[in-house]
């Protein structure tokens, strides 16, 4: 008979063996405690306490890795083992999502709303929307610049002006961020609004090229290099918002 089926006619009882030493405390040991407690188990909470101990636990038990979990007297294993036995199998490290850039818009959005609110008393004004797009292409290029070489790699597989002038692929995260941060001042809108809509036009042309002529499944740079968020709508848009705000502040400079 198979654990799940005994295991309710018995107690819901888990014994959770981790690392709890002065110079290490064990996340994945945390992690497991607290899913145990979600799910309705009372938790035997068995502390490894030194290296020794740890090293003769995994001995014992011919294991090699910490945390371990065992219900009911039979051992589940580590933190994504248990994970699977509750019914929630870990995450694919390699899908593709769009989680990432769904979290940076709306932070971004709600941020412009916010400025609004503080500066006019109302949150829906045609400023809210400039900082939106400006505080956006400030977050998005501040992802890039944590790792420029990684983005740029990442960058090269699909922009047409990186591919035939690689330092391209170094110099957009700055010309982006410095765009973005003129645009939400106001200031230097000579520089700006080409700025952002040569950036905006070469990138839109180039995503355009690689998801719907070449049909390519690539993964996007707009959020850094270490993304999966894949390529296609959201990264045209991105680049539809630069041109867009381009166009908009350029239509201000000249009125």
């Amino acid at each position: 008979m198979s654990l799940r089926k005994t295991e309710s006619s018995q107690s819901r009882h888990a014994v959770l063996y981790r690392m709890v030493m002065d110079q290490h405390l064990c996340p994945y040991g945390l992690k497991s405690r607290d899913l145990l407690k979600r799910a309705g188990y009372t938790v035997d909470d068995r502390a490894l306490r030194s290296r020794e101990a740890v090293e003769a636990f995994k001995a014992e038990h011919a294991v090699k890795t910490t945390p371990q979990v065992f219900i009911n007297g039979q051992r589940i294993g580590g933190y994504e083992d248990l994970r699977r036995f509750l019914g929630r199998a870990p995450a694919d490290p390699d899908a593709t999502s769009y989680t990432p850039v769904v979290a940076l818009f709306s932070m971004t959005a709600l941020s412009a709303l916010a400025l609004s609110f503080a500066v006019y008393g109302n949150a829906l004004t045609v400023r809210a929307a400039e900082w939106f797009v400006s505080l956006s292409m400030v977050v998005l290029a501040l992802l890039k610049l944590q790792n420029v070489e990684r983005f740029a790699t990442m960058f090269l597989n699909y922009d047409l002006l990186a591919q035939r002038w690689v330092r391209y692929s170094y110099i957009y995260p700055f010309a982006e961020g410095l765009a973005g941060v003129l645009m939400l001042s106001g200031a230097l809108m000579w520089l700006s609004v080409p700025l952002a809509l040569g950036i905006g036009s070469i990138g839109a042309v180039s995503v355009f090229k690689a998801v719907y002529l070449d049909r390519r499944a690539l993964k996007c740079a707009c959020v850094g290099g270490s993304s999966n968020v894949p390529l296609g709508f959201v990264s045209l848009t991105e680049n539809l918002m630069m041109i867009a705000m381009a166009v908009w502040m350029g239509s201000k400079l000249l009125a």
